[in-house]
């Protein structure tokens, strides 16, 4: 085959270390904003970026020219410093070390999108444990407990 031809949409969800519910407006669409930005600067497609005050969740497409772990170095390294410049109180903003990448149906695009958009009112009702786990089961992704939140 004489050329590469790639379509990976991927879920992508990460918290804040420990958590903490840092991302609030105004920073919190800026935040999203410029994630986007970096996903676009890696030819990573951004459909849609979203989440809560404690994660965030990036619907893209994942390029052919660079590995999932890359993005997400650059995305969680860019954007927390790009944060702590935005208000004193936000000098120790990190990202968890971990994450979970997902690949998502293309007929399942539009509800991935939905479902991120929705985020504020869905943890009105589930916190983001009960959501991540939710994830790993729907999934099929075995994981030890310990280790999933340090």
């Amino acid at each position: 085959m004489g050329q590469s031809l790639v379509k990976n949409y991927l879920h992508i969800v990460f918290s804040t270390k420990y958590r903490q519910p840092l991302i609030h407006p105004p920073y919190e669409a800026e935040l999203h904003s410029y994630m986007g930005g970096i996903c676009s600067n890696l030819e990573c497609q951004p459909i849609k970026i979203g989440g809560y005050t404690d994660h965030v969740h990036i619907l893209c497409m994942l390029s052919k020219k660079i590995a999932l772990m890359k993005l997400l170095e650059e995305v969680k390294s860019h954007s927390s410093k790009w944060m702590k410049t935005k208000d004193h109180s936000l000098k120790n903003f990190y990202w968890q070390d971990g994450y979970g990448a997902f690949s998502v149906n293309p007929s399942q695009v539009d509800r991935v999108i939905r479902y991120i958009t929705n985020q504020h009112a869905h943890h009105s009702k589930k916190n983001f444990q009960d959501e991540y786990r939710g994830f790993l089961k729907k999934y099929k992704v075995e994981y030890d407990e310990r280790y999933v939140w340090d």
